[in-house]
């Protein structure tokens, strides 16, 4: 199997090459020379989400030096569950994705691709760097599933300010092989910083560099494996395709949905839900692509001003008008979301981080006959205890946090604050100190 790059297809590689690159030579994402054909009948029978993964990733990654570790590799990343729970009746449901160590759907990439990148670093004298650029939950499960890994060392890139209080402990409370940072920009600084980097003679001189962004096909491949589980789980039930709405900042979670709709799964619409950054919603309007700046909202994780993944959807749909009939797109204000979350507590008794209430406030505003058509699935992204700050005053009790994630509290946070430039990032990396 190989995998070419979005800007040109004659630069190629294999699974892993593509997993330790991050990004292809000429800054484009990899995505697949060609795509594998695979049965929904021959997922069916897999036992659990480890199971499910080997076989759906299977293909992606045959005659690769990691296809004989692919089971393994799937257990240990996929060992907690992604339940899916009814809302209303048979037509919509909820699949939630922060069952994990650090409470954000980003913990099944992040574990997926740590596995994969220390069996392959094994044995090699000279250390790899992963960068790795967060808009608040990306940091966090990269930090915990490399941490304390050897000879790989983590460097986080945050946006000074921008982040909860709760994301930012977990980013910055890792120390060993763990380092962050405090950019001095937005988050598509940061993402530009890690970018540029790749592109960096000198530090590709000096370094191995890999990332662990949604950019990395190890990221986003694992992400396909619980649409998939929960397509297949569905439509067993209800003999119809199952439709999607996903809280949508960089795009990587939207792709890798529309990925497994590629395979052949059984995935009608899929809904790109944004917050005030409007980029991807205005695209498919009127078809101009116009990347700006990203504003503060109350659902920081998805503040993305130039999602990265839009490159790896236009491969697919080059076209325009093949991306509409692909997929559409909402953009929903800071004030729909925090009514959104307290009509949902009152109505439903469910208490939405502020991601998942934008996907809940996107499928709201859906026509009624367009609710009937389908069976609907709400994707909740991050649990609200890592979002107390802004939840509490608005449904009137406390939060709760995760046993894991209240654990992370005990440990001291350390963190340096840099200039959102790459010479900052050079400088940094050089002192090799936090």
């Amino acid at each position: 199997m190989r995998f070419q790059s979005t800007r040109d297809g004659r630069l190629t590689a294999g699974f892993s090459e593509a997993l330790m690159q991050g990004l292809s030579p000429d800054g484009g994402l990899y995505v697949p020379a060609q795509w594998p054909v695979i049965e929904p009948a021959a997922l069916k029978g897999a036992e659990g989400l480890a199971q499910l993964a080997e076989r759906l990733i299977g293909p992606f990654a045959a005659g690769d030096a990691l296809a004989e570790a692919l089971g393994q590799i799937s257990a240990e990343a996929f060992n907690f569950p992604a339940p899916v729970l009814p809302l209303e009746g048979e037509r919509l449901a909820v699949l939630e994705l922060f069952h994990g160590p650090t409470a954000a759907f980003k913990d099944f990439g992040a574990r997926f691709l740590a596995a994969c990148l220390t069996r392959l670093r094994a044995g090699q004298s000279r250390p790899l760097t992963i960068l790795v650029a967060t808009s608040g939950d990306t940091g966090g499960a990269v930090a915990a599933a490399f941490h304390g890994r050897p000879g790989i060392e983590v460097v986080v890139l945050f946006p000074k300010g921008l982040v909860s209080p709760t994301q930012q402990q977990q980013l910055t409370c890792w120390g060993g092989n763990v380092r962050s940072y405090a950019v001095r920009g937005t988050f598509d600084d940061c993402q530009r910083m890690v970018k540029q980097a790749f592109l960096d003679e000198q530090l590709r001189r000096t370094r191995a560099l890999s990332s662990a962004n949604s950019i990395n096909l190890g990221r986003l491949l694992p992400q396909a494996v619980y649409y998939a589980a929960t397509s297949l789980a569905l439509a067993a039930s209800g003999g119809e395709p199952v439709s999607f709405i996903i809280p949508s900042g960089n795009l990587g979670n939207a792709a890798a949905c529309i990925w497994a709709r590629k395979l052949g799964l059984p995935i009608g619409e899929v809904v790109l839900a944004h917050n005030a950054n409007r980029t991807v919603p205005e695209f498919l309007a009127d078809g101009h692509w116009r990347p700006r700046p990203s504003i503060a909202t109350l659902a920081s994780a998805m503040d993305v001003g130039n999602p990265s993944n839009m490159e790896r959807l236009r491969a697919l749909y080059p076209d325009i008008e093949q991306l509409r009939a692909a997929v559409s797109a909402c953009s929903v204000e800071d004030e729909a979301i925090r009514a959104r979350i307290v009509e949902d507590y009152r109505r439903l008794g469910r208490i939405w981080c502020p991601h998942t209430a934008v996907a809940a406030e996107a499928y709201a505003r859906l026509p009624q006959a367009r609710r009937r058509s389908g069976r609907w699935v709400l994707v909740a992204t991050a649990h609200p205890g890592k979002f107390r700050e802004i939840i509490e005053p608005l449904i009137g009790r406390k939060v709760p946090l995760p046993p894991a994630l209240a654990a992370l509290f005990a440990r001291a946070s350390q963190y340096r604050e840099i200039d959102a430039d790459l010479g900052a990032l050079r400088t940094a990396l050089a002192d090799g100190a936090a």
